[in-house]
């Protein structure tokens, strides 16, 4: 690497730069990406994936925090028509600017763990505009989009990422890859958006706020910890038995509860941030 391309990673923007050149063709192998589809890549660093996402023949947005990575990334690939550099923020990134219509974007990232889990949701309001996501996360992270009913990893975040996608954990990732390494495991996730919802809810709002007010005290019984929402017989209405606690219900059961929720309170989604 030359001089002009030396960067140190920055605690504050959760940098850590891939750098294993056998993890790096994995992930571009699972990600496949083809001439004529639309990439955005966040967080794409030194450019470690953005090579071989070009290489594809694919459009390639990137969307970089880091303003000292700016010009390394334009003389690495700036003359290349079909990047373009976006300097901002992901988290306030409007997406649908770089959308060519209903499921168009293909999104991929090694995510700053700091933020991945807010990054998710911002996309997820986005959903309709995206094919698919291919995201590095922490393990831990991954292990909890992909879990289901019944165990210690099954909560909001699995929920609402389910309600909207298709989860797959790819393959594990060690911190040797990286530099610096980080203190944790690795993952890579690929988030399909349904095409059409599997349980649809008469509000998402609705269902966001019963998933949390659920899972605020996860031990508690569900009459209990849904009691400033839903009364028992609301509960029970939705087919749920109060008695069970939230982890042990399956995301059908929770689209229910939200459509009870809507019905006996249709104003309770607004208050939802």
């Amino acid at each position: 690497m030359t001089e002009q391309y030396q960067h140190r990673a920055r605690k504050r923007f959760g940098q850590n730069f891939l750098h294993d050149a056998g993890v790096i063709h994995r992930i571009l192998r699972s990600i496949a990406a083809k001439a004529g589809e639309h990439l955005v890549e966040i967080g794409p660093g030194q450019g470690a994936l953005t090579e071989g996402l070009l290489g594809s023949g694919a459009q390639l947005d990137v969307i970089e925090l880091d303003l000292d990575l700016i010009p390394i990334l334009t003389a690495k690939f700036g003359d290349n028509p079909r990047f373009r550099l976006n300097q901002g923020d992901a988290l306030k990134f409007d997406f649908s600017r770089l959308s060519d219509g209903q499921r168009s974007l293909r999104v991929v990232g090694n995510l700053p763990y700091n933020i991945s889990t807010p990054l998710i949701f911002h996309l997820l309001e986005h959903a309709a505009l995206i094919r698919d996501m291919h995201f590095m996360l922490q393990k831990e992270v991954v292990e909890r989009l992909a879990a289901g009913p019944g165990g210690g990893d099954w909560g909001r975040l699995s929920i609402m990422v389910q309600y909207f996608c298709r989860v797959e954990h790819l393959f594990n990732v060690g911190p040797g890859a990286f530099n610096p390494p980080p203190k944790v495991d690795s993952a890579i996730v690929r988030l399909v958006p349904h095409a059409q919802l599997p349980h649809p809810a008469q509000d998402p709002r609705q269902l966001e706020r019963v998933v949390r007010e659920a899972f605020n005290q996860r031990r508690k019984t569900l009459r209990n910890t849904l009691k400033g929402l839903l009364s028992a017989e609301a509960i029970e209405a939705a087919g749920v038995d109060g008695s069970l606690r939230p982890e042990q219900l399956d995301l059908a059961a929770f689209v229910r509860l939200a459509d009870q929720l809507a019905a006996h309170n249709p104003s309770a989604g607004e208050q939802t941030p």
